[in-house]
């Protein structure tokens, strides 16, 4: 059907943006592509906050005709994203630990679901639900320094990366190097990371949203119906383990985070940082 008209008085200017807290969302009518920034300095961490931002501005994005593209990218120098926040599962009562990993489970359902073509454009480090978020999507490009890491480093803090985490991982990087990976807690530099196929290409940083567009202009040439059907037909047996299994998922890692061993070792990962920050 066509477009409605624009109501009148209101620019007919191609860019729409909506911006909330922590994440600035740009759409282009013309191309149908959005851009979606993190900006949650220092380190993007994935708060409850910022997971209810980022589910939102997806769902605004989905139910948007003129949507068909979203490039996923960092308003923060250096940094991705860092992941989950610590402070969210440290000394927090039980309710809180299940509403956080509610909003965990929720962010990946409708990224890993989404129907319109997802490009991460990793712009710096992105550890564990970092890494998650890039392999969450279609494509991924990295800034080719290697001071940049990628990769689910769970084990490093005594925590377990769940079986989703793990389904995704495994389904971009294969069995063999995920199970070493997640055992191993490993962070992987950019280089390293595009030669296991964790990232899919390395451009230099400059030159990263130039590069993700022209993906983003190659997916999107193809019918959105063929693409979107094969997509599905990839994926939906991973969402649908998710699914049947939230709830247990949500119970058992409210019981896993409050045992005194956990919350005792993310606190000394707390003071580690503390002391680097100083």
């Amino acid at each position: 059907p066509p477009a409605a008209p624009q109501p009148p008085g209101l620019p007919l200017g191609p860019c729409r943006s909506f911006s909330n807290d922590k994440i600035q969302v740009e759409l282009d009518e013309s191309s149908g592509v959005a851009t979606m920034k993190f900006k949650s300095p220092p380190v993007n961490s994935l708060s409850l906050e910022f997971l209810t931002e980022f589910s939102i501005s997806l769902e605004k994005l989905e139910n948007n005709r003129a949507c068909r593209g979203v490039i996923i990218t960092s308003a923060v120098p250096k940094i991705f994203s860092a992941g989950l926040d610590i402070m969210e599962m440290c000394g927090k009562s039980t309710e809180h630990y299940m509403e956080f990993w509610r909003a965990v489970q929720e962010m990946w359902l409708r990224l890993y679901g989404s129907d319109m073509v997802t490009v991460a454009a990793v712009n710096g480090s992105s550890p564990a639900g970092g890494c998650l978020v890039a392999l969450s999507c279609d494509y991924r490009i990295m800034a080719e320094s290697p001071k940049f890491s990628i990769g689910l480093n769970e084990a490093q803090l005594g925590i377990v990366a769940p079986f989703w985490f793990k389904d995704t991982f495994v389904n971009v990087v294969g069995h063999r190097t995920a199970e070493r990976s997640l055992q191993l807690g490993s962070l992987y530099p950019a280089p390293e990371a595009h030669r296991l196929g964790l990232v899919d290409e390395l451009v230099p940083e400059e030159k990263l949203m130039e590069k993700a567009a022209a993906v983003m202009a190659q997916w999107l040439a193809l019918p959105d119906h063929a693409r979107q059907l094969t997509k599905t037909m990839m994926r939906k047996a991973v969402l649908d383990r998710l699914v049947a299994h939230r709830e247990e998922d949500i119970k058992n890692f409210s019981s896993f985070i409050s045992k005194e061993s956990i919350q005792k070792s993310l606190r000394m990962y707390m003071e580690m940082l503390k002391k680097r920050k100083s």
